[in-house]
């Protein structure tokens, strides 16, 4: 692969060489947009370059050295961006955090990669680095990118980021030769990034991805949907995420392509619709949350709008799907749907900002079918993928024309994958990570000595085309009391396909029967109750309300029918459930910061409450410890509702065998 790589004028081996070659091949196009104060601002590939470098030489004049640990810790801005790529041509490592962390899990990851500068997006961030810093002995230097609320810091070890370029650019002359010697230096073994795992399971893990494992994957899927400089994306995903980095960093220094920077998450949705990116990823609680707000302009539209978008939805549903694969579609409904697009689908895709999009993926959680086939019907190349940190992404992928909502696609290119005997999922490819971080014993429990990675997630291909379907996490893959099968996220999947339902945690390994929990959508069922005249004055009084629970068991049966048709699953259907009087949230441990269901903390912070589902309760009284936005914590008290849903019967398992 790295023979594949090499070839030509692509032989760029590290993101500082690829940048070198932008500014030779496209100088004077975009390379990075921010919306800043309701306004747009754009900076070249030539101009990107010298902000750069001049940041890198601001680094070595305060000294970083090679291998040093750069911690990264604000929102989607070009000067992040550069930052990361900076700390590269000074042969030190970026490490970028989310930052909605507590400062408890930045402390972690900072002690952990032994972190000497940290480079904060603002005040908040800066003030959770000082909480902590007593703890993490080596930072000697914190940089912030927003000067708002930092005149009277201490500045002794504190300084703007700004004011580093220019100390940069200023002292150029003693620090140009060693920065171009530390450039030159680097190879497709240099360490190019490190991003630390969701920590699911127990404490994040650091990932070490080399310039081989980026450009190889990066080059590999540009290819693959034929991605170009005259491309577009929006980096609105977090820093710390390995699909960020592959969009905003790998692809876009493969490729050319333009990043734009939305000015917050609040006027995300708008700058998305004044971008109208070509490619675009989003998990599927971005679409759901987009359909479900579609839904409700349209329940509370005028008669002939809403006839006008039933009638030709159901055109589109019909035929969509097919015109966007190129399958033969006669005349009559090509017209038709031609219609639809001038009165619905075009207005609706400009108001989504989806009317350039050419690539779109999903990835993350299952997304639900008719969601999945909502957008395509619109004529939005919508694929999913399957991904890891460790795969520097890419595991399979979705090809066009061959695009279905219950595979993730074929091995990405250049990727292999086997299924091991116990169902778990395993691949090897040159995106394949380094290693984990002061972590042989994980490394080598997760990569074998030949390079097959061990995913965690159970799967199979499919013997007809050849696509990858994966079940659940394989570690939750278990067995009920009878011997059946038990896959939790297969039926919580399902589950949240209900715009309703925002969350769901299922039960029942080891045991007779699975019961759940399930959190509601607050902004979907209120706009439900809203229509349907009932009254709440809080989360927990509308999770709480009869109809609601009327409701959910109607979407619980619903999933029970679904799951009784699948033999090897038959046995997950839902018996009880409650509904949680509180939001699961990555701040009270329940969930990682990628919304990633802590299953052992959540089992333990609410056994009572699944002790009743079991017991044949009807209702249960509970108190559970909550953190507030500003870090202070509180306590929820509840009765909760235990109730019963209605089943599929199905053979027990030893009837099912003979």
């Amino acid at each position: 692969m790295a023979e594949a790589v090499t070839k030509g004028h692509e032989s760029a081996q590290s993101i500082p060489a690829l940048l070198a070659r932008n500014v030779a091949r496209f100088g004077g196009y975009p390379a990075y947009r921010e919306k800043e104060f309701g306004i747009w601002q754009s900076w070249t590939w030539s101009e990107t370059s010298e902000e750069i470098r001049a940041m890198a030489l601001g680094f070595l004049s305060l000294g970083v050295e090679r291998g040093d640990h750069i911690a990264i810790i604000g929102r989607n801005r070009p000067a992040h961006y550069w930052a990361i790529v900076a700390a590269q041509m000074c042969g030190a490592i970026p490490v970028s955090l989310y930052q909605d962390a507590a400062a408890d899990e930045m402390a972690y990851v900072m002690e952990h990669c032994g972190a000497r500068f940290v480079i904060a997006g603002d005040q908040e961030q800066v003030d959770k680095i000082l909480e902590i810093e007593d703890r993490i002995q080596d930072i000697t230097h914190i940089l912030y990118t927003d000067k708002r609320g930092m005149r009277k810091y201490d500045h002794a070890r504190m300084n703007a980021l700004a004011d580093l370029k220019a100390e940069g650019r200023a002292g150029h002359q003693r620090y140009e030769l060693e920065l171009d010697r530390r450039i030159a230096e680097l190879d497709y073994d240099s360490t190019c990034v490190m991003l630390y795992t969701s920590g699911t399971t127990g404490k994040p893990k650091g990932v070490v991805l080399s310039n081989r494992n980026i450009i190889a994957t990066a080059k590999a899927s540009s290819d693959f949907d034929h991605l170009g400089h005259n491309d577009e994306v929006l980096a609105y995903l977090p820093l710390a995420w390995v699909g960020d980095f592959i969009f905003s960093i790998g692809q876009a220094y493969w490729t050319g392509f333009t990043v734009n920077c939305p000015e917050s998450p609040e006027t995300m949705m708008t700058d998305l619709r004044e971008i109208g990116p070509t490619y675009f990823f989003a998990p599927p609680r971005v679409f759901e949350n987009q359909l479900t707000t579609v839904m409700i302009r349209m329940e509370d539209a005028g008669r002939l709008k809403k006839w006008l978008f039933d009638h030709y939805m159901e055109v589109a549903r019909k035929v969509g799907p097919d015109i966007l694969d190129g399958k033969p579609v006669s005349f009559g409904k090509r017209l038709s749907y031609a219609l639809g697009n001038l009165f619905v689908y075009g207005p609706l895709k400009n108001t989504l900002g989806y009317s350039r999009i050419r690539v779109g993926y999903t990835a993350g959680e299952a997304i639900g079918p008719e969601i999945f086939s909502f957008y395509r019907s619109l004529g939005i190349n919508l694929k999913q993928l399957y991904g890891q940190t460790e795969a520097s992404v890419f595991i399979t992928q979705q090809p066009d024309g061959e695009v279905r909502a219950d595979t993730v696609g074929v091995p990405s290119p250049g990727v292999e994958v086997r299924i091991a005997d116990n169902g778990e999922v395993y691949y090897r490819s040159p995106g394949t990570f380094v290693e984990y971080y002061k972590n042989a014993e994980s490394t080598a429990s997760t990569k074998d000595p030949e390079g097959w990675v061990a995913t965690g997630d159970a799967g199979f291909f499919e013997p007809d085309t050849g696509h990858l379907r994966i079940i659940d996490r394989a570690k939750d893959v278990g067995k009920l009391a009878d011997g059946r099968m038990f896959a939790p996220k297969y039926v919580e999947n399902k589950l949240k396909f209900y715009p309703a339902i925002l969350e769901s945690v299922v039960f029942g390994a080891g045991r007779d029967r699975c019961t759940a929990f399930i959190n509601i959508d607050l902004a979907a069922v209120g706009n439900w109750a809203e229509r349907n005249n009932i009254s709440y004055a809080s989360y927990q009084e509308l999770a709480g309300h009869p109809r609601v629970y009327e409701m959910i068991r109607e979407h619980i049966e619903e999933v029970n029918e679904s799951v009784a048709q699948d033999p090897m699953l038959s046995g997950c259907q839902i018996h009880r459930f409650l509904i949680l009087h509180k939001e699961l949230d990555a701040d009270d441990g329940e969930l990682t910061r990628t919304r990633k269901v802590r299953r052992n903390i959540i089992a333990e912070k609410f056994a009572d409450l699944i002790g009743a589902l079991y017991d044949g309760s009807s209702e249960i009284y509970t108190e559970t410890e909550v953190t507030y936005e500003d870090g202070r914590k509180g306590a929820i008290k509840a009765t909760l509702r235990i109730e019963d849903a209605k089943v599929v019967p199905v053979k027990p398992m030893a009837e099912a065998a003979e």
